[in-house]
């Protein structure tokens, strides 16, 4: 129980600490195209790495596994999490860390409509007032109550909410399709339809004009480990260890850390408006799990 919390938290930690080195990359002055080309590029190379080290070195003899989804589709699949990518690091370029992220976990609600425009899943009564509970904090943690409107790049919240979508639909994908792929399998597959989409939009010219030589090669290594490896390897781990309900609460943690970091590392102000905003966006997915938390304790205490 204790390795699969520690897991899924240490998952979300380094998701809450990329959008930092993305700030420190575009510092050194790379474009969109080398932080998000190099991340896609050197995740999809580990991952495929890892896989093939794990399958050759497997003591245990793999079982043959009917593979239902088919292998492009996987691929395709992936160009979501691409664009979140794409359009996050845009965001971030263009607006304030700590903005960034907030704008970027607007997810929340747009899965909750995403599932009922498509499967026609209503959501519940908690639901609805997490969504309300995630507009208002969003408000307060983007500093639009204490700053001009006219401060924020309306182009950045553009990119930011874009992203959001498109992180609701690769999230709306991964959980139901290539469910019976192994892990490493499926995370690389799927990093590489992002890979493929990046370069499409963004000719991988740093590999071919030097700049690698320079800090991207640094920077490009940390963003994969933190973005495409760490967290869907761990994530992959940790949720069947401790369930769905109590991998959402502590997938909260991504928030806190990215408004810390900007705070610490990128000197950004973070008023303490802005932390009762994260307050109340963490309470936000809170809400919708509590009945499942409370049952699973008293199934706990029944056995």
């Amino acid at each position: 129980m204790l390795k699969g919390i520690l897991l899924v938290f240490f998952g979300a930690c380094s998701f809450g600490i990329l959008s930092t080195f993305v700030k420190l990359a575009y510092h050194d002055g790379y474009s969109l195209g080398d932080v998000t080309g190099t991340q896609a590029f050197f995740g999809a190379v580990i991952l495929w790495v890892l896989f093939f080290f794990q399958s050759r070195t497997s003591k245990v003899k793999n079982k043959e596994i009917k593979l239902i989804t088919p292998w492009w589709k996987m691929v395709l699949a992936g160009t979501c999490t691409g664009l979140v990518s794409v359009f996050y690091y845009q965001s971030v370029k263009l607006v304030p860390n700590s903005v960034a992220i907030i704008l970027l976990m607007q997810f929340i609600w747009m899965s909750i409509l995403l599932e009922f425009i498509i499967y026609k899943k209503k959501p519940a009564g908690l639901q609805f007032l997490s969504i309300l509970l995630v507009l208002t904090g969003t408000v307060l943690a983007s500093g639009m109550v204490e700053a001009n409107i006219e401060s924020l790049s309306l182009k950045g919240i553009g990119f930011g909410l874009l992203a959001a979508i498109s992180y609701a639909g690769f999230l709306l994908l991964s959980g139901r399709i290539g469910n019976e792929y192994p892990a490493l399998k499926k995370s690389a597959l799927m990093i590489s339809g992002a890979c493929i989409l990046i370069f499409i939009l963004f000719p991988p010219m740093f590999l071919f004009n030097g700049a690698l030589n320079g800090s991207l090669l640094k920077w490009g290594l940390i963003i994969s480990i933190f973005g495409t490896v760490i967290p869907p390897l761990f994530y992959a781990e940790g949720v069947p260890r401790i369930g769905t309900a109590l991998s959402s609460i502590l997938s909260a943690a991504e928030l806190p850390v990215a408004v810390m970091m900007a705070g610490f590392v990128l000197q950004e102000q973070v008023s303490l408006l802005r932390w009762i905003g994260v307050c109340v966006i963490l309470s936000a997915m809170v809400l919708p799990n509590l009945k499942y938390l409370k049952l699973k304790g008293f199934n706990h205490r029944e056995h």
